[in-house]
């Protein structure tokens, strides 16, 4: 295989795996979508939480795409080795405020509905209470700056990493609604609590090991 060729297929390959992290980083804590996500399962069964999950992610894979176009444009500014220095510090510290919050968020389950609606009128809801949240560009600025994700000089490969964030995004709501649906009989409100604790944890974790390989000068991924 061809020096050149070989260099791609890592590249991309490398791509496709930070952008399932992004996904399923976006996705996992327990905010007003997640806790609805897992209402809908225990109230209505899988498909209705599958379906709510869908729709929180292509609203994400929006703002994703907003997010990583709006840094193609400056791309030229971004990729200064001190640009790119102090976006990595950035974006760790906002990793790590959101891992803190996420650890320390403790949501509350609604009363269940009788309603259990359509599956259209679930999913876009759903769509909606994610899209009315901008501040999740300031996510995945992070993500992206943290990541090195923007390759705007390889439009196809960039295009696989934004879809390898809707599959990452997916693989979380399946899991979750997987999960729930299990064990729905002996399901507590406290093992959100728990949930979002391992979570902010692990993004707490991740982004205090990326600020000190930027301030080291190391490479982790």
């Amino acid at each position: 295989m061809p020096a050149k060729m070989w260099f791609e297929n890592i590249a991309l390959l490398d791509l496709t795996i930070k952008g399932l992290i992004v996904g399923m980083v976006a996705s996992a804590p327990m905010g007003p979508v997640g806790v609805l996500c897992v209402q809908r399962t225990l109230n209505k069964g899988r498909i209705y939480g599958l379906v709510t999950g869908l729709g929180a992610a292509i609203s994400d894979i929006i703002y994703a795409l907003i997010t990583g176009f709006g840094m193609s444009f400056i791309v030229e500014f971004i990729e200064q080795p001190r640009t790119m220095y102090i976006l990595q510090l950035v974006g760790s510290i906002i990793l790590f405020g959101f891992g803190y919050y996420t650890f320390r968020s403790h949501p509350q389950l609604r009363p269940p509905s009788h309603n259990r609606g359509t599956l259209m009128h679930n999913f876009v809801t759903s769509f909606l209470v994610t899209l009315s949240n901008p501040l999740i560009i300031l996510l995945f600025l992070a993500l992206f700056a943290r990541f090195t994700f923007v390759v705007p000089e390889h439009p196809w490969h960039q295009s696989l990493g934004f879809i390898a964030i809707f599959l990452g995004a997916m693989l979380w709501w399946g899991s979750l609604t997987y999960i729930i649906d299990k064990v729905r009989i002996s399901f507590e409100l406290n093992r959100i609590y728990i949930i979002n604790r391992i979570i902010g944890a692990v993004v707490m974790v991740v982004s205090v090991l990326g600020l000190l390989s930027t301030l080291l000068g190391l490479t982790l991924y």
